[in-house]
């Protein structure tokens, strides 16, 4: 994979579909700043074309494209990040076209992945997802092998080249994958070993406030950053309410285009989310589009087997929440208390509003945790009495 180069400016492409709501496209691409930001980038500006889908061979139209390289020379930009996974055949001609580094936003999660990875087993997953997101995209590595492309008897010594180093990698893809397979046996056995404790885990797109709500319900010291992926090895801790003991997780957070790369890996952390009692999902309230999260979440759930599971909801960030002070035709009030409302009436799913920050309802926060340990603790499905 390629290194972000010392010139740390980038600019951001992204193509507005169709059927694309421009609002949900532009956050994408803040999101993507955001993400590269987190990588050490510096945004040098966007690109952005209207096309019914991205083109096969280029990504961009070929006006569009020359547009961008003429950009990309005048500006002096050293990475130019891509808002889709790219496939190998468009990484390999918007190499040629562009005299830069080419990301995608897989490549850049991964690569912010691999930035955090702090313990063994967080870098060996990381490894794993970044080699079996390289094998497909080999070809595009061995540039200096093109002069030999095309020319009868010439081909051999690139395609050796190409297959050794396939090769090398579909062992070390197998390696990774047999430690991991012994790491999630003790971690599996580390679980077995929890007793019967009421087991909760903290679920949620990225940088929502998991650690801070960790940190302030178990009163300890987890890394809690406004960055994106800022915990990637789960954290469980042992919390007492009352006479109530449970424990509590925090997992990785979620994202839009989640590499399946990640997913994969990542399974046995995300085992901490499949074997809970009960989910806590975090939401960033005060985002303008904290319903998509939600649906990305739920959704990233639903692909790991979680789907059904007892959740509820915790929206944070509260005091960051500017609630219209417009009211509609019949008076009705659009702040936060008609929010709750609303939401407690068409998911059908217990939720609290909060500030981690500010400590703001915490202490209906643990009255709701108590009344669910104790439930599933009684043998009770979780929710049955205590919050409707």
């Amino acid at each position: 994979m390629k290194e972000i180069p010392d010139n740390n400016k980038a600019v951001f492409v992204g193509v507005l579909q169709q059927l694309m709501d421009p609002d949900i496209f532009e956050d994408h691409l803040n999101e993507l700043e955001f993400l590269a930001l987190t990588a050490g980038l510096v945004s040098a500006g966007r690109i952005v074309q209207r096309l019914t889908k991205p083109l096969v061979a280029t990504y961009l139209g070929k006006g569009k494209l020359e547009e961008l390289a003429a950009y990309v020379k005048a500006e002096e930009v050293g990475t130019v990040v891509f808002d889709d996974e790219l496939t190998p055949t468009q990484l390999r001609n918007l190499d040629k076209a562009l005299d830069c580094v080419v990301l995608d936003r897989t490549n850049l999660i991964l690569d912010i992945f691999a930035q955090r990875a702090k313990t063994a087993y967080a870098k060996t997953q990381v490894e794993l997802a970044q080699y079996e997101y390289l094998l497909p995209r080999l070809v595009r590595m061995w540039t200096h092998l093109e002069r030999q492309r095309g020319g009868i008897g010439l081909r051999g010594p690139g395609e050796t080249q190409l297959e050794t180093d396939r090769r090398l990698i579909l062992d070390k893809i197998t390696l990774l994958k047999k430690r991991l397979a012994k790491i999630d046996r003790q971690m599996a056995s580390q679980r077995s070993n929890r007793g019967a404790l009421v087991r909760m885990a903290l679920v949620g797109y990225t940088n929502v406030g998991k650690s801070t709500v960790l940190n302030l319900l178990a009163k300890t010291e987890v890394l809690a950053e406004n960055k994106l992926f800022a915990t990637l090895d789960t954290t469980v801790r042992k919390i007492v309410v009352d006479n109530i003991p449970f424990l509590l997780s925090d997992t990785v957070g979620f994202i839009r285009k989640l590499p399946t790369q990640l997913i994969e890996s990542f399974k046995s952390t995300l085992d901490e989310v499949r074997e809970s009692d009960v989910l806590l999902h975090i939401v960033d309230i005060s985002h303008p589009h904290f319903e998509d999260m939600i649906s990305v979440v739920t959704n990233t759930l639903k692909e790991i087997g979680c789907a059904g599971k007892p959740t509820y909801l915790i929206f944070n960030k509260i005091d960051a929440y500017q609630a219209a002070a417009e009211q509609d035709d019949e008076g009705v009030s659009t702040g936060l208390e008609a929010l709750q409302k609303s939401w407690m009436s068409k998911v059908h799913t217990p939720c609290i509003f909060i500030s981690a920050k500010e400590k703001t309802n915490i202490a209906k926060l643990r009255k709701d945790l108590y009344n669910m340990a104790a439930e599933v603790q009684a043998g009770r499905y979780p929710f049955g009495t205590f919050l409707w």
